[in-house]
Formats: C-alpha cells, sequence, structure tokens
C-alpha cells in the first residue's frame, strides 16, 4: 500500500493551496524580472538621449535651436518620470513575490509535516495487520488534514491580500502616469493600431508535436541565470531550487496543463495520476519534450534530486535542456541509465 498517496488523497486541497501559491511565486518573479528590465532600459535611454542632445545643443546656436531644446527638455523628463515608475513598480512586485514565496514555503513545511505524521499512523495501522486498526488509521488521518489545510487556507488568504494590495498599487501608479507624454503615446498607439496577432488557443495534444513545442520554449531559455547569481531567484516560480520550476514551466507554455510544482517528485506523481509517468526500466520510451527525474524515487528530495527536459535521444545518450544546472539553464548529455534516472514524463 502506497500510504503516502492515500495520506495524500486526504489533503488535496492542502496540496492544491501550495501548488496555486507556487503558480502565484512564477507570475510574481516573472513580472519583477521583466520590469527590472524596462527601468534599467529607460534608465539608459534616458542617460544616452540626453548626453546626446546636450552634446548637439552645445554645437547648435541656429534657426529651430531653441525648439529642439524645449522638446528635448520634455522628452528627457519624460523618460526620467517613467523610469521612475518603472523602478517603483519593481520595488512593488519585488515585495509581493517575496510574500508569496514565504507562503509557498509556508505550506511547504504543512504538506510535509502533514505527510510526515500521517505516513506514520497509516504505517502502523498496515504493520497490525488487522482491518479494524488500519480503519482507525485511515480515520485519524481524515481527521488529521483539516486542521492543516486550515493553516493553509489562511496562508493563501493573506497572501491574496497582498497581492490585492500590490494590485491597487500598481493601478495608482498608471494613474499617475496617465498623463505623462509617453504614456499616452503608448495608449494612443494601441488603440489606433491594434494588433493583427493574438495569442493562440491550441488544444492539448499527445503527439510529436506537443514535445517539439516543449523542446522549443527549452531552447528559448539557454542561458538565462539566477538573478542575482546563487540566490536562486529564478523567473520560473518560487525562491528555491528551482529545476522542476522550470521543467513545468516549460510545458506550461507548450499548452500542458500542470501546475508550477517546485519538487521534481511531484512531477512523476503528477504522471502517474495522469497515465504520462514511466519507471526506470522502461527510459528506452523516453522522447522529446519529457522530462527524466535523476535519484532514486519520488519519496523527497533526497531521493528525488533532479530534473531536465529532453531534447533528443541518440542510442544510450539523452540530451537534455536543464533548469539550475549550475545556477542556469543549460543543455547536458547524460547517459540514460536506471542508475541515474528512477522514471520520466511525458507531456
Amino acid at each position: 500500500m502506497d500510504t503516502t498517496a492515500l495520506a495524500h488523497s486526504f489533503a488535496k486541497d492542502l496540496v492544491a493551496h501550495r501548488n496555486k501559491l507556487a503558480g502565484k511565486a512564477e507570475d510574481a518573479v516573472r513580472a519583477e524580472f521583466a520590469l527590472h528590465q524596462v527601468a534599467t532600459a529607460l534608465d539608459g535611454q534616458h542617460d544616452s538621449y540626453h548626453k546626446e542632445a546636450t552634446t548637439v545643443l552645445g554645437q547648435w546656436h541656429g534657426h529651430g535651436a531653441d525648439g529642439f531644446r524645449h522638446t528635448s527638455a520634455k522628452l528627457t523628463k519624460e523618460l526620467k518620470v517613467t523610469g521612475a515608475a518603472g523602478a517603483a513598480a519593481e520595488q512593488i512586485v519585488a515585495h509581493v513575490a517575496s510574500t508569496v514565496d514565504g507562503g509557498h514555503a509556508a505550506v511547504q513545511r504543512l504538506v510535509d509535516e502533514y505527510t510526515t505524521k500521517a505516513k506514520q499512523v497509516l504505517d502502523a495501522g498496515v504493520a497490525t495487520g488487522t482491518q479494524g486498526a488500519l480503519l482507525r488509521a485511515v480515520g485519524h488521518v481524515a481527521d488529521l488534514a483539516p486542521q492543516y489545510t486550515r493553516q493553509s487556507a489562511s496562508t493563501l488568504r493573506r497572501v491574496d491580500a497582498e497581492l490585492k494590495a500590490a494590485a491597487k498599487k500598481l493601478h495608482e501608479l498608471r494613474k499617475d502616469l496617465t498623463h505623462d507624454g509617453v504614456m499616452d503615446k503608448t495608449a494612443h498607439t494601441k488603440a489606433t493600431h491594434p494588433s493583427k496577432t493574438h495569442p493562440s488557443k491550441t488544444q492539448p495534444s499527445k503527439d510529436k508535436g506537443r514535445g517539439k513545442d516543449v523542446v522549443h520554449a527549452a531552447r528559448t531559455q539557454l542561458g538565462v541565470r539566477e538573478n542575482p547569481p546563487g540566490s536562486n531567484r529564478n523567473p520560473y516560480g518560487p525562491t528555491a531550487a528551482w529545476c522542476s520550476s522550470f521543467a513545468t514551466a516549460m510545458w506550461r507554455k507548450a499548452g500542458v496543463k500542470i501546475p508550477i510544482l517546485p519538487f521534481s517528485g511531484d512531477v512523476y506523481h503528477w504522471g502517474q495520476e495522469n497515465g504520462h509517468a514511466y519507471g526506470k526500466h522502461a527510459l528506452h520510451e523516453a522522447r522529446p519534450g519529457d522530462v527524466l527525474i535523476f535519484g532514486s524515487g519520488p519519496q523527497n528530495t533526497s531521493t528525488s534530486t533532479h530534473i531536465g527536459i529532453v531534447e533528443k535521444v541518440d542510442g544510450d545518450q539523452v540530451t537534455m535542456i536543464e533548469g539550475n544546472s549550475g545556477d542556469a539553464v543549460r543543455r547536458n548529455t547524460h547517459t540514460l541509465s536506471a542508475s541515474t534516472f528512477y522514471g520520466g514524463v511525458h507531456p
């Protein structure tokens, strides 16, 4: 009897809260990274434009110089104001990302504590060898789960309140920018020249096309690093070991309906629940877009140690794209061996 799976069956809401927070962490960190890049680019553009305009004006004393000087000063101010707003937005989102990370870590601890206690109770019931003792153990675990779920729900509510507060601050910041001269032009451009492209609404498929989409998404991320190095801060999920967050984020990009799962063992469990997992004796089934999971089993971080996306298989060699490989997304080649991988999952 898989007592861990049985324990989790009574705590689906608890596990769902953890997964929901992992997804929120992914969104927050992506937004923080994007805002950091925008603010940095605007600062650079402001400094460059100001320097070039000053050089031009220093040598231009003819007709039109005053008009150029006025326009230049206005644009320089707009760039500065918008850049400062971007930096302020980055700080707001950074606080939210930290809050979500903390909430995710807290709920993960609840999941671990509940699982440990519930497994001990169920194992003891199984060990007695009597149906009555096992039923009593199951009843005890069923009563235990809501206690932890109430705590996780409280954490989720706190994080949601922080997100709403941050959204309000960002909205106020946007209102302040409405007449800065840059936002107006951007809004006008979008209103008069709407994009002709729309997000594709691809339906999930189980063919090779899905695998190609996963590999393509992963290749676009090669070279992405933690920011700052050694911090585990990444654009894919919570601030933690992020190989699994990266893998599940790439699957989501390709249309796989899977939450961001920061623990690689949970990816294998997801595969088991959806009929997509295969064990170490079936590694020959590995194909591009799959994930292969390092270690000896999905139980915990000591037995499920790393995960990567299969890019190609050549005989007994497998080339993979892996997140959190030397603090970055890298391409590595391994021997396709049961001594390295305990299993894999099709997307």
